[in-house]
């Protein structure tokens, strides 16, 4: 069954009931999958799968050309080596740490922090006016907390070496429904106009706490409903690839300024996709942490079972850094998890350090549900190639079925809604932002909320309060969450035999303005390979693997990376290794943002 199959109307999408979940030992991933939904996800080497690519002919060998970027991957330094010998002039423009760089310089007095804010300031105000990515930015403020930054590191000069923190000096955006101390935060919802809260966000706190600078909130479609930042309140981002294209959602913003080099590296937070998905679109990495990772205090509540603060960035081990500065148990948060926080970066080698096959003994696998109906054949032959790529690091490449892959889209659909309809209720227009009168209390609830909430999340509320109506409960919302264990035993039976999964992060690229706002369902659609990692609570990555034609300089293609609990150090390694070995950097995608450089000439 498609997604397009389950999603033909609202009837479709409530219409879990229909479904009757087989028994866990039922399902075609593995013959012992009872036995492995009670073992839970781990690391055996039980699993016998297919070989994947026994065929080296593409399957679209007229699409050849368009993904050349990533089939050229093992001609590099030959099927044997990817280790210094292969080195090329072109290693220059592979992504390299931003953070590293940065810090590097202020260390050795070469920069001042000031003179770095300053330099992302002015590319952020010389783009703004296109790309919109910024709900809120203060130039001054920003500057005074770069001046601060330099009063610590000139306050060391004499003391021989000095002591930086793993983000000091960085421009960070930080996404509008993270709360930030004395800046706005509004989830890009008119209900919040001038809210500014009282506290920073745990994850803000924590990134403050290592010396980042915040340059400003980034736009977001409205409490994270919507993938393409449409939903916004206040205004539409555009794609720094192509400005008539959207970035995607919700954290489109972040996703955007990020690309656009407005800020080093930004916060986002995903529920269903919505820092990997418009990392996919913008060609940059986007990571979701495990749930529990992360704190989620301060952060606006959308569906809080599946709510995660990511990273996005231009690089992998930015990626890494960020997070090892927001990982951890939090005493505010009680879901925030007690799990050893390893040190994220210390795989995360040089291409120069690479042994020839780095990935030998690495066991990945390929969804095949997500290869199928509704995916663009460009996203399908990146990915296709972007596996071979992985078997000449020296990594097992196997495929695997997941037979409830497709039905996570609308359990999705059902849980997310019915959990907001319950965490929006607080907006009353009582306790937050601009108050609407009515001649009673019913109207001035009406009123506000009419006015302040725009039309998806109306749309969204008003299906969650169905599914969790008297009458509706156990044919939606139960039903819902009976899928949702059963996607999760999925995934513990397909990563019991495997390191990590391999899927597209979405069905298609970037697509226009306006294309999908007449047709919400189309829109979801393009959630299909996101939202199980939330409903299974599991880390995963997107990375750039390709471009597809599309726009002036191509259309960035996302490579998805799913990990077990708490493993985000393997996936961040894996995708290391690609992003460092793969010469699809040598064309400059994600090196200098589009924009940027249509502006310089």
């Amino acid at each position: 069954m498609t997604c397009h199959h389950l999603l033909r109307s609202p009837q479709h999408l409530l219409s879990l009931s229909r479904l009757s979940p087989a028994p866990c030992s039922g399902s075609h991933v593995s013959a012992s999958l009872s036995a492995t939904c009670r073992a839970g996800i781990g690391r055996s080497r039980l699993w016998s799968g297919t070989p994947l690519f026994t065929d080296e002919r593409s399957e679209f060998p007229h699409r050849r050309h368009r993904c050349s970027i990533v089939r050229a991957a093992a001609a590099a330094g030959g099927d044997d080596d990817v280790s210094a010998s292969s080195a090329s002039s072109g290693d220059s423009q592979r992504p390299h740490s931003a953070i590293r760089e940065i810090q590097r310089q202020l260390a050795n007095g070469e920069r001042t922090a000031v003179g770095v804010a300053e330099e992302y300031l002015e590319r952020l105000e010389a783009h703004e006016g296109q790309l919109r990515s910024f709900l809120h930015t203060d130039r001054e403020a920003v500057l005074q907390q770069a001046r601060e930054v330099d009063a610590t590191l000139a306050s060391q000069s004499g003391s021989g070496e000095k002591t930086l923190g793993l983000l000091t000096g960085v421009p960070i955006g930080v996404k509008d429904n993270l709360c930030t101390r004395g800046m706005p935060s509004t989830a890009a919802s008119k209900i919040l106009k001038g809210y500014m809260p009282p506290y920073d966000a745990t994850s803000v706190a924590r990134v403050k706490a290592e010396g980042a600078v915040v340059v400003g909130k980034t736009n977001m479609d409205e409490f994270g409903m919507g993938s393409t930042t449409e939903g916004s309140g206040y205004q539409v981002t555009a794609n720094p690839w192509d400005l008539s294209r959207v970035p995607g959602g919700s954290s489109g913003g972040s996703a955007a300024a990020v690309a656009a080099g407005q800020c080093a590296v930004a916060l986002g937070s995903d529920t269903g996709g919505s820092v990997r998905q418009p990392a996919s679109f913008c060609g940059i990495v986007g990571l979701k942490p495990s749930y529990g990772r992360v704190s989620r205090l301060g952060l606006m509540a959308y569906a809080s079972s599946l709510d995660c603060v990511g990273v996005l960035a231009r690089s992998v081990e930015d990626t890494a850094i960020v997070l090892q500065a927001m990982a951890g148990r939090d005493d505010g948060d009680s879901t925030s998890g007690h799990e050893p926080i390893p040190d994220y970066t210390a795989a995360l080698l040089p291409r120069a350090s690479l042994a020839s096959k780095p990935l030998t003994g690495v066991r990945l696998a390929l969804v095949q549900e997500t290869m199928g109906a509704g995916v663009d054949a460009d996203v399908a032959l990146a990915v296709r190639a972007a596996a071979r790529h992985y078997e000449t690091l020296g990594a097992t490449v196997e495929e695997v079925s997941m037979p409830f892959f497709a039905n996570g889209l609308p359990a999705y659909y059902i849980l997310a809604p019915s959990e907001a309809s319950s965490n929006l209720s607080r907006y009353d227009g009582i306790r937050f932002g601009p108050q609407h009168e009515g001649t009673d209390l019913t109207s001035l609830y009406s009123n506000t909320r009419g006015q302040g909430f725009g039309k998806e999340v109306k749309r969204r509320i008003l299906m969650g309060t169905y599914a969790l109506s008297s009458g509706y409960y156990d044919a939606y919302y139960k039903k819902a969450q009976q899928v949702r264990t059963m996607i999760r035993k999925e995934f513990v039976a397909a990563l019991e035999g495997h390191d990590a999964l391999l899927t597209p992060t979405a069905p298609t690229t970037a697509y226009r303005i306006g294309e999908k706002t007449s047709d919400p369902l189309a829109m979801y659609v393009g959630d299909l390979m996101t939202v199980n990692v939330n409903l299974a609570g599991l880390p995963a990555i997107s990375l750039p693997c390709g471009l597809a034609p599309g726009g002036p300089h191509g259309l960035p293609i996302g490579l998805q990376i799913i990990g077990a609990p708490f493993a985000e150090a393997d996936i961040l390694k894996y995708a290391h290794v690609f992003e460092q070995t793969t010469p699809a950097w040598q064309s400059g995608l994600a090196i200098a943002s589009p924009v940027t450089a249509a502006a310089s000439t």
